[in-house]
């Protein structure tokens, strides 16, 4: 098998997996909804699904038409990353349960989850987001890809943060925090 058809492979089970997160992340919102759970970040949703569609689109088209040399390094490295933010993604995903989606719905009197990979990070399913973001096109030497994702994904995740930022303040604090911290 060529590196651009295993590089063309790994794309497709990407996108894959995607398809997965958006069947847990409707059934998931209709859970928070069902609780009353409250939406924000409307207007942002649409660009985020055009930018992340974007990023295996462009990854496979920048591939296959400039049909750049890659370094094995390169490859086996970005591979790594792309393996470890998936890891990190399902990680996330586990620790919320319930509770995730890709929307910003937060269910009112459910306090902030702090466990998992929470404990360290307030927002790691972005750090996911960020290192696939420009480790997947790498993984074929796509760098117009990788930066122009990283670059509009920035403008993005400055949004979409301060949106999340400010529904989470709306919850409880978590327990054995005092509500006063």
């Amino acid at each position: 098998m060529t590196t651009l058809l295993a590089f063309t492979v790994l794309v497709a089970l990407v996108g894959l997996e995607r398809v997965a997160e958006l069947v847990v992340s409707v059934r998931n919102a209709a859970w928070s909804r069902e609780r009353g759970g409250v939406e924000s970040g409307l207007g942002h949703f649409p660009f985020m699904v055009v930018l992340h569609t974007a990023l295996l689109v462009g990854a496979l088209v920048e591939a296959w038409v400039r049909r750049p040399d890659v370094p094995s390094l390169l490859a086996w490295t970005m591979l790594a990353l792309v393996v470890a933010s998936q890891a990190l993604r399902w990680w996330c995903i586990a620790t919320l349960g319930r509770r995730w989606n890709t929307r910003v719905i937060v269910v009112p009197g459910l306090p902030p989850v702090t466990s998992g990979p929470y404990r360290f990070l307030t927002h790691p399913n972005y750090v996911a987001v960020v290192v696939e973001g420009v480790a997947l096109p790498l993984v074929h030497a796509a760098w117009i890809t990788a930066v122009v994702f990283t670059v509009l994904n920035a403008g993005l995740l400055a949004v979409r943060i301060r949106t999340e930022d400010a529904a989470l303040a709306t919850l409880p604090p978590p327990s054995g925090v005092p509500a006063d911290a």
